[in-house]
C-alpha cells in the first residue's frame, strides 16, 4: 500500500516538505555528473606531464561516448531493479552511494592508476541507473494523483536539475585548472556526499514511508546482486584492457541498433498489434531515429566544441584565463533563462496536435543545424590562419543548441506518449532513451576530430552535422502530412 504525505504537515514553498531534500539531492548529483563530463575528454587528452593519460583524440571522445551513452541505456536495468527488487527509496540510496563510490576511485586515479579511474566511471554509470529513475518517481509519490501542485513540483524539481548542471563546471573547471585534476575530480565527488548526508538525514525515513512498498532484500539476495556488481566491474576492465575505445564504441552503437530492430521486428510478428498500432509503432521508430541524430549532434558538446573552446578559441581577459570547461555551463544557464519563455510561447502556439508537436521539433533541428553553421564559420576562421577565434562564436553556439533542445527534448517526449499505443508508452519511452544513449555513442566517435593537427577536417565535422540535421528537418516536414493520419486513424 502506498502512503501520501498529509496535507498538514509543513511545506516547502507550498509543496510537500520532502520535496526540498529531493530537490537538494537532485542539484549535487546532477552536479557531480556534469562536474565530471566536461573535465574527461580533456583529462584524457592531456599528456602525462600535465597530468593526463595522453590518449589521442578520437580515443578520449569514444571514451566520453561510451560513459554518457551507457548513463542511459543503465537506466533500464535501474529502473527494473528499482521496481522490482530495492524499492526506489533504497535504489536511491544505493545508487548514490556507488556514484559516491566512483567519484573517490577516479580522484584517486593518480594514486591507484588508470585502472581506478575506469572503475571510477563503471560506478558512477551503476550508480546513475539506480538514481537516474528513482528521483523523477518519489517527485510522484509525494502528491495524491489529483493535487494540482504536481506539475509545479516537477518544475521547482527540473530547476534543481538545472542549477547543478550550471554551477558544476564552474566550480570543477576552476579547481582543475588552478590545482589540478584530482581536485575538479573530486570536487564531483564531494556534492554526491553532500546529496547522501541530505538524503539520509531529512529524506529517507519519509521516503522508506512512501516508496517501499517491497519487502527488505534477503543476504542470499544481496550477495547475488554484490556479485553481480563485482563481475561487472571485472568486466569494464577486461573490455578497456582488450579492446580500444573506438572498437567498443562502434561495436556498442552496431548492437543497440541491431537490438531496437529486432525489438521492433518481434512487436511485428508476435506483439499482436492491429494494423493501426502497427503504424503507430512505425511513427516512434521514425521519431527515435530523429531523436538519435539530434542528440548524436547535440552531445557534441562535452567532446567537439569542449576541445575547440580549449585549442581555438580566445579565452584570455585581462589577466585571467578562462577555464575551457565554463563554456558547459551556457547550456543550463540559457535553459533557465528560456524555459519559461518558451512555455509562454507553448500557450500561444497554434494547437493542431502530433503536426504542431512535429513543427516545433523541426525548429529546433533547424535551431541545431545553424549552432553547427556558426561552428563551420569559426572552423574556417582558424583554417584560414586565425589561431584563436573570438568566444562569442561558441557563445552563439550554445545558446542555439540550448534553445534547440527546449524545442527537442520535452516536445519529442511529449510526441512519443501522443503516438505511442497505451500499453506500450513505457517501452516507447525506454526506446527515446535508447536514442539519447544511442546519440550519446555517435556523438563520441564523431567528436574528436577536432585537433590543431589536423585542423582542415574541423569544417567538415560542423558542415557535415549540420547537412544531416537539415536533411532530417526536411524528411520529417515532408513525413508530418502522413504521421498525422496514421495518428488520427481509429484504433481497431
Amino acid at each position: 500500500m502506498e502512503f501520501k504525505l498529509m496535507s498538514t504537515e509543513r511545506t516547502f514553498f507550498g509543496h510537500p516538505r520532502a520535496l526540498a531534500p529531493l530537490f537538494m539531492a537532485e542539484l549535487w548529483e546532477r552536479f557531480s555528473y556534469y562536474g565530471i563530463r566536461p573535465l574527461l575528454v580533456l583529462f584524457l587528452t592531456a599528456t602525462v606531464m600535465q597530468g593526463g593519460y595522453g590518449f589521442d583524440r578520437p580515443t578520449a571522445a569514444a571514451i566520453v561516448g561510451i560513459f554518457t551513452g551507457s548513463v542511459y541505456l543503465a537506466t533500464l536495468p535501474g529502473g527494473w531493479l528499482a521496481d522490482n527488487v530495492f524499492g526506489q527509496a533504497r535504489s536511491m540510496w544505493w545508487g548514490s552511494i556507488l556514484i559516491a563510490c566512483g567519484h573517490l576511485s577516479i580522484a584517486l586515479a593518480h594514486l591507484f592508476g588508470s585502472t581506478a579511474f575506469f572503475v571510477g566511471l563503471g560506478l558512477i554509470v551503476m550508480g546513475s541507473g539506480l538514481f537516474k529513475t528513482c528521483a523523477s518517481v518519489m517527485v510522484g509519490r509525494l502528491y495524491e494523483d489529483t493535487d494540482q501542485r504536481r506539475d509545479a513540483g516537477y518544475s521547482i524539481f527540473y530547476m534543481g536539475i538545472n542549477l547543478g548542471s550550471m554551477v558544476a563546471p564552474l566550480i570543477t573547471g576552476l579547481l582543475a585548472q588552478e590545482y589540478g585534476w584530482s581536485w575538479g575530480f573530486g570536487a564531483g565527488g564531494l556534492g554526491m556526499l553532500i546529496s547522501l548526508i541530505i538524503y539520509r538525514v531529512y529524506a529517507k525515513a519519509t521516503f522508506d514511508r512512501l516508496t517501499n512498498d517491497l519487502p527488505p532484500i534477503s543476504r542470499q539476495k544481496m550477495t547475488v546482486i554484490v556479485l553481480g556488481l563485482a563481475a561487472s566491474i571485472l568486466a569494464i576492465i577486461i573490455l578497456i584492457a582488450t579492446f580500444p575505445p573506438l572498437v567498443i564504441a562502434s561495436s556498442m552503437t552496431y548492437v543497440l541498433a541491431t537490438i531496437v530492430v529486432l525489438y521492433i521486428s518481434w512487436l511485428f510478428i508476435f506483439g499482436g498489434l492491429s494494423g493501426n498500432e502497427k503504424k503507430r509503432i512505425v511513427l516512434c521508430l521514425i521519431l527515435f531515429v530523429a531523436a538519435a541524430v539530434f542528440w548524436s549532434a547535440n552531445e557534441q558538446q562535452p567532446t567537439a566544441l569542449n576541445l575547440f573552446a580549449q585549442d581555438f578559441t580566445d579565452r584570455q581577459v585581462g589577466g585571467f584565463l578562462i577555464p575551457t570547461v565554463w563554456f558547459q555551463s551556457i547550456n543550463p544557464v540559457t535553459i533557465v533563462i528560456f524555459a519559461p519563455i518558451v512555455g509562454l510561447l507553448w500557450q500561444r502556439w497554434p494547437v493542431h496536435g502530433l503536426s504542431s508537436s512535429i513543427g516545433k521539433f523541426i525548429i529546433g533541428f533547424l535551431m541545431c543545424a545553424t549552432a553547427f553553421g556558426v561552428m563551420y564559420l569559426a572552423a574556417n576562421l582558424v583554417l584560414g590562419g586565425q589561431h584563436q577565434v573570438s568566444p562569442l562564436w561558441l557563445l552563439g553556439a550554445y545558446l542555439l543548441f540550448s534553445i534547440a533542445e527546449l524545442f527537442v527534448s520535452p516536445v519529442g517526449l511529449a510526441a512519443m506518449t501522443l503516438i505511442a499505443p497505451k500499453h506500450l508508452q513505457g517501452q516507447m519511452m525506454g526506446l527515446w532513451f535508447t536514442a539519447a544513449a544511442l546519440g550519446n555513442l555517435i556523438a563520441g566517435l564523431v567528436g574528436g576530430h577536432v585537433d590543431p593537427k589536423n585542423v582542415a577536417q574541423m569544417p567538415d565535422l560542423f558542415g557535415h552535422t549540420a547537412i544531416a540535421l537539415l536533411i532530417v528537418a526536411v524528411l520529417l516536414a515532408i513525413l508530418v502530412p502522413l504521421m498525422k493520419r496514421w495518428v488520427n486513424e481509429k484504433i481497431v
